[in-house]
């Protein structure tokens, strides 16, 4: 198995710093980029789009807590047995995190975001402009459970 080696490009910044799974909707983050790496003009034109794809290594999850198998979303029974490729939790073997958020404004190597779930201190590993076109293709489709998981998760 080859061995990938990631740099953070930068580190978010935030009030909240414990993991809790929903109310993002209103939390407000600052992803600060490492400025000995990268000059100013690094974010040039981003403040022209309206919402950010951040990629974070969730470093804060328990290794003991890693799935490699298939489990309750939240631990609730009433949801069925899912691998953890079948869900967005935490617990995930590389702890690969992936966020979409509305910016709101981009100062130097600062970029102010809104809903990033993210706590304090997570490391940024990259950040894209959201283009509708990469949105998916077509209808989309999901069970009930992850409707009923995701009703206060962007909640404020």
């Amino acid at each position: 198995m080859q061995e990938i080696v990631l740099q953070p490009i930068g580190y978010v910044r935030t009030d909240r710093d414990e993991v809790k799974d929903d109310y993002w909707g209103s939390v407000i983050s600052v992803i600060e980029l490492d400025e000995t790496r990268f000059p100013v003009d690094v974010v040039a034109g981003l403040s022209d789009f309206s919402h950010l794809e951040v990629i974070f290594h969730m470093n804060k999850v328990n290794p003991a807590k890693i799935e490699m198998k298939a489990r309750h979303p939240r631990n609730n029974p009433d949801w069925p047995l899912v691998g953890i490729f079948a869900q967005r939790a935490k617990g995930r073997p590389n702890q690969l995190g992936i966020s979409r958020c509305k910016i709101v404004k981009v100062e130097g190597l600062r970029v102010t975001v809104q809903a990033l779930d993210a706590i304090d201190g997570t490391p940024v590993l990259d950040i894209k402009p959201y283009l509708r076109e990469f949105g998916p293709q077509g209808e989309t489709e999901q069970p009930e459970w992850a409707s009923a998981l995701m009703k206060e998760y962007y909640a404020d």
